[in-house]
């Protein structure tokens, strides 16, 4: 897992999620493990694998997905991660 996404958002958990899982066939193309995780009903945080930064930034910056988070309320926050030996 080499990235975080905290997201926050004024629908329901379950409707971020339905989303997500919606558009998995579009992210799945340059992600290839994933966990999503409820922190509550406004927040959740997903970690993932992605093996293609420029098409996450593609896919998270389309004019689709830009009008469904300015409708939802839905703001990213995405962290790099890495291996602390």
């Amino acid at each position: 897992m080499n990235t975080c996404i905290r997201s926050t958002f004024k629908c329901t958990f379950e409707v971020f999620k339905a989303k997500v899982m919606e558009d998995k066939s579009q992210w799945s193309k340059f992600v290839d493990d994933y966990q999503i995780a409820k922190v509550d009903e406004h927040r959740s945080i997903m970690v993932m694998n992605v093996l293609d930064f420029e098409a996450m930034e593609a896919f998270m910056t389309t004019d689709e997905m830009k009008a469904w988070d300015a409708d939802h309320g839905c703001v990213d926050i995405v962290y790099s991660l890495s291996l602390v030996e």
